[in-house]
């Protein structure tokens, strides 16, 4: 016998439909676990994002000097910090300069610096890194050197972001790991029992001449399905759930935060191709693992 998509579609809903407390079960299951897939995702993304704006803003190393060193010696400071390996360029800062700087980042309060008698920022280096790991050798050899008062690097701050971003990523994937096998084993249940109470049906296909596969394509279909709408679900939950939060970070008290936050129309198109191919996939499997098991015929 031939496969008919329309008629493996049909028995597939009616499959569901005979035991739709299982498969309301099923669905819950893959939404919870999709979910929380999501919200993991949603972490893990974020925390990417904000890492990498912070390993491009916090990419240099700045280096105070003391007021004691002169023009020549900071030119040779310059000129030793630029042969470093990792070292892309060295940028000098006067004292003035800096000021200049930050009464541009006060804005309204610049004001406040106005009334200095004497400018207390130090001239400094500024050392710009090919990348945030070379961090750590380069802040060694910069200690060495004669005439650095001081020095200031953003590392830590990266590294611990770094971190954060790593436990997440691994806590989430064995938490996910777990919700998907609990999914999979009750969408097995689910087939199992429409397996069980077609039995006889299935016999009697089988010895009119039913090919394996033409009694097997139902069932898979319907552990498809089942993914398929708990993947749905979890979809909406997810979307409604993060836009409402991009609302509220959106605020003018969380603006700096939200300059880091992925924004919904970039995220969720990825997270819904996402939903769709692991619903799928958990579906199937807990059709698959039912019919070796128990569909024999």
């Amino acid at each position: 016998m031939t496969i008919k998509p329309i008629f493996t579609l049909k028995e597939a809903i009616k499959g569901l439909w005979r035991n739709r407390m299982m498969s309301v079960a099923s669905v819950s299951s893959v939404a919870a676990t999709l979910i929380i897939l999501g919200i993991i995702f949603a972490l893990i993304i974020n925390i990417n994002s904000v890492s990498q704006s912070a390993k491009d803003q916090f990419d240099s190393i700045q280096a105070y000097l003391d007021d004691s060193v002169e023009a020549a010696q900071i030119e040779g400071l310059k000129e030793e910090l630029e042969a470093i390996e990792g070292v892309s360029r060295v940028l000098y800062e006067s004292k003035t300069d800096a000021l200049n700087r930050m009464m541009e980042s006060w804005d309204e309060n610049a004001y406040l610096l106005e009334g200095l008698e004497e400018n207390p920022l130090p001239n400094s280096l500024i050392v710009y890194l090919t990348d945030i790991y070379y961090a750590e050798s380069v802040l060694e050899l910069m200690a060495s050197l004669e005439g650095i008062e001081e020095i200031k690097s953003y590392q830590d701050i990266v590294e611990t972001l770094l971190s954060v971003t790593e436990m997440v990523r691994k806590a989430g994937m064995l938490v996910i790991f777990v919700l998907i096998a609990i999914s999979t084993f009750i969408i097995h249940n689910t087939i199992k029992l429409t397996v069980n109470s077609r039995k006889r049906e299935i016999n009697i296909m089988k010895y009119v001449g039913a090919t394996n596969w033409f009694i097997r394509w139902p069932f898979l279909m319907e552990g498809t399905l089942l993914g398929l709408l708990g993947a749905g679900v979890a979809a909406g939950i997810v979307k409604l759930g993060y836009d409402y939060l991009y609302q509220i970070l959106g605020t003018d008290f969380y603006a700096i935060i939200s300059v880091y936050i992925i924004r919904p129309e970039v995220m969720m198109p990825d997270v819904i191709f996402l939903f769709v191919v692991i619903g799928a996939g958990i579906g199937a499997l807990g059709s698959i693992w039912s019919m070796r098991k128990y569909l024999n015929v």
